[in-house]
């Protein structure tokens, strides 16, 4: 069997801290390959190299039989090796034709380009994953999944021979995410190696033929095509070192008050006449497709979006609409956004300023001078609230692996004592041991401290353990309520997908 990419004995180290540690690692012709391993176990670096953007310090990289000491971008692409990232790297102001046929034109270097041609081409490659869309459109006007499809064909036109797809499922919906596997299916059947990398772990079982497992830059488990599958529980063990048990919330509620009550709550045309009541202590889910308005009615309680219609209670008081953010830190909301990089972190920054980014003005006097040894002493007391691998607080956010980063968003937003905490999708890109972190964190918030807590996600996994009612929405309204005590999670994803 041709090994398109055999990596042996690779270290490499970012300023001493080492991010591949003896790795091996190889990915056969025709074959889909799953990477897994928790956040900072090197995946990424690992990746970066194959494809030329970062360098190594020492071991071995052949691609195709050739053994190179450095690649560059340029020369891993003319090997065929193409990576679609989570934001897709595609141009929005031009059209799915030119972001098909981008790499190809640059690569032609000529002077004068026949856009019939590549029109043509950019159809022809449409066609060969049966993606019927007009290539005229612009790539800012399409949806997650149709960017993808678009940055798959613009691997295929450059005759990709190994597809490396990061986490190609975290926006998708479930129909979405079975047309992808479909399309991965073709390309192994032409020849096509797919590595898959992605903390999914349901869906590694589906599509892989084989895995590698990472911690702390080594591999640690390594199948290959035809072996049996491991179980989830297997994974997980592989992946931390360690076994986890499930865990549900258990919730009684013992105030007749809610903390929050939204009555026929309307933002035309993505929801309309939502109602609902959250008590101190409960961990209330909200769910449904993407498009469903979920999203929408998170940023409208955070004064994000102004909702057009309805009202909102706080602890018994009609607090009206809010029509900014400082509306609904008054009434107490804290609010994790679903991209904690564009939304949630300042990146640039330390971690230490990051964590205390929230309540930093309240230890300001009227002058607008800082109470810096009060502010200190918080800053110490968030960060040694939780554990944060790889943590140096003088370091920038940006350091930290996903999973940590979004500690350190929940850090943040927890210095300033909320009474309400809502969730958007807080998990996402986050590796089974940080989740796990995540999760019971936010239970002992609810259970320990009363907080009301508000978790919009389409991870059926996360609401069935972290929630004790889920609130299902569709086409911009509550479709059901349902227990999770009383549902199962393929029955809940079944009802989400149905139409």
């Amino acid at each position: 069997m041709k090994n398109i990419v055999t990596i042996k004995d690779m270290y490499k180290s970012f300023y001493g801290a080492m991010a591949l540690n003896g790795m091996n690692f190889t990915v056969n012709e025709g074959e889909v390959r799953c990477l897994i391993g928790e956040n900072g176990c090197g995946k990424s670096t690992m990746i970066k190299v194959i494809s030329g953007f970062h360098g190594f310090d020492s071991g071995e990289l052949q691609i195709n039989g050739k053994t190179y000491r450095k690649i560059t971008p340029a020369e891993s692409i003319a090997e065929g090796i193409q990576v679609i990232y989570q934001d897709f790297a595609l141009f929005p102001n031009m059209t799915i034709a030119e972001n098909i046929m981008m790499y190809s034109t640059v690569a032609g270097k000529k002077a004068h380009i026949n856009w019939k041609e590549v029109r043509q081409r950019a159809v022809d490659t449409l066609h060969k994953i049966k993606f019927e869309i007009d290539p005229d459109i612009y790539i800012a006007d399409l949806n997650v999944a149709q960017k993808q499809m678009v940055a798959i064909c613009r691997a295929i036109v450059q005759n990709a021979k190994l597809l490396i797809m990061d986490e190609p499922t975290t926006a998708l919906t479930t129909k979405e995410v079975e047309r992808l596997f479909s399309i991965v299916r073709q390309l192994k059947s032409e020849g096509v190696s797919v590595l898959f990398v992605s903390h999914k772990l349901d869906e590694v079982i589906e599509i892989c033929d084989s895995y590698t497992v990472m911690r702390n830059g080594e591999d640690v488990y390594c199948s290959n095509k035809g072996d049996s599958k491991l179980t989830k529980e297997e994974m997980v063990f592989y992946m931390t070192g360690k076994k986890f048990d499930s865990q549900t919330y258990h919730y009684e509620q013992t105030d007749a008050q809610p903390v929050l009550e939204l009555k026929e709550l309307t933002m035309e045309p993505t929801f309309r006449n939502i109602s609902l009541k959250l008590h101190q202590g409960e961990i209330l889910g909200i769910t449904g497709l993407l498009g469903c308005g979920r999203s929408e009615l998170a940023e409208a309680l955070f004064g994000l979006r102004i909702a057009t219609g309805g009202q909102i209670e706080i602890n018994g008081k009609d607090v009206g609409i809010f029509k900014n953010v400082d509306d609904a830190l008054r009434c107490g909301i804290a609010y994790v956004p679903e991209d904690r990089l564009t939304e949630g972190l300042h990146l640039a920054q330390s971690i230490a300023d990051n964590s205390i980014s929230r309540i930093v003005r309240n230890y300001a006097n009227c002058f607008g001078v800082l109470r810096i040894k009060a502010l200190r002493s918080k800053q110490t007391e968030g960060l040694n609230s939780m554990s944060v691998a790889g943590m140096v607080p003088q370091n920038p956010a940006n350091s930290l692996s996903g999973g940590n980063q979004q500690k350190i968003v929940l850090i943040k937003w927890l210095a300033s004592n909320p009474d309400i905490l809502i969730l958007n999708c807080p998990t996402v890109g986050v590796d089974v041991g940080a989740k796990n972190d995540i999760h019971r964190i936010v239970r002992d918030l609810a259970r320990d401290k009363g907080v009301g807590v508000i978790i919009i996600s389409n991870d059926m996994y996360e609401i069935m353990q972290t929630c004790n009612r889920v609130l299902l929405m569709k086409n911009g309204m509550i479709d059901q309520e349902i227990q999770t005590s009383e549902a199962t999670m393929d029955a809940l994803e079944e009802l989400a997908a149905a139409d």
